[in-house]
């Protein structure tokens, strides 16, 4: 089974009378995108144990990242009309569902995670690693430093900061839940964990290298907005934000001692975070 297939079977609803809540959850997560974060939660988890079930913590993650694609998009903060290719939540319906929407699925998250067949234990650190990351230690605190010094420069220290907790932190996380699942140790989950803060920030250089370089059309969302906004070309220039993300590619698969791991990692950057 394919994660896109287990989405599709497992997409969040609500028995209402609300004439479009439940297509306003789907609409984000049906419109694509890379799935990026539960292929991590995925690929770690088999490649340490193939026989585990991956799917519903994966899921979780999904829902909890596209949460917070949709309040990002909120025009208190990015005010972005374009995601994954397609009008963003409150360009299609109407700010008030948006945020409930990502309310909704950002409770979700933890809910399937509770309800899952995963054995409590298990369940509990998989609670424990995405509402961290996910939540106040991790992205939320990222996205509040982001949001607050739009206008104001940050040295590269505190860029590295903002972005290890805003995009870092849940992909370190879903590479750490995926391990978690498969039955890892907590020294070899927290070396992959480690290993997975470098990958989102590799990502992010890779995202800005993107906004700075493609079009609205080819990346599937607003590009060359950023100029006022703290990012790594703005700060090191395209040239060497190509140099720092590949510096950490190399940081990244050297640091990965699970031979499955560091292949699935390498495949992954070969994947997305090239050319």
């Amino acid at each position: 089974m394919s994660f896109l297939e287990y989405l599709e079977s497992n997409l969040p609803s609500v028995e209402s009378f609300h004439p479009h809540f439940n297509e306003a959850l789907a609409w984000v997560l049906k419109a694509g995108g890379k799935h990026f974060r539960a292929q991590l939660v995925i690929g770690t988890a088999k490649a340490i144990n193939p026989l585990c079930d991956p799917y519903a913590a994966a899921l979780a993650v999904e829902l909890l990242h596209t949460y917070s694609l949709i309040h990002d998009d909120l025009p208190a903060m990015d005010n972005a009309n374009l995601r994954r290719g397609v009008p963003t939540l409150h360009v299609k319906y109407d700010e008030v569902t948006a945020i409930l929407a990502g309310d909704a699925l950002n409770t979700a998250a933890f809910g399937v995670l509770a309800n899952s067949n995963l054995p409590p234990h298990i369940a509990i650190k998989c609670i424990q690693v995405l509402s961290k990351n996910g939540g106040l230690d991790g992205m939320v605190i990222g996205q509040a430093i982001d949001c607050y010094f739009e206008n104001k420069k940050l040295s590269l220290d505190e860029l590295e900061f903002l972005h290890l907790h805003k995009t870092g932190a849940l992909i370190a996380a879903s590479m750490q839940i995926g391990a978690i699942v498969a039955g890892a140790s907590d020294e070899e989950s927290n070396d992959i964990y480690k290993a997975g803060l470098k990958l989102g920030l590799a990502f992010q250089i890779h995202d800005d290298i993107i906004d700075a370089t493609s079009s609205s059309d080819k990346a599937g969302k607003p590009t060359n907005n950023d100029s006022s906004k703290n990012s790594f070309t703005n700060l090191l220039g395209v040239d060497k934000a190509i140099e720092a993300r590949d510096e950490l590619e190399k940081q990244i698969i050297n640091q990965i001692q699970n031979q499955d791991v560091k292949e699935l990692v390498t495949n992954l950057i070969n994947k997305y975070l090239k050319g």
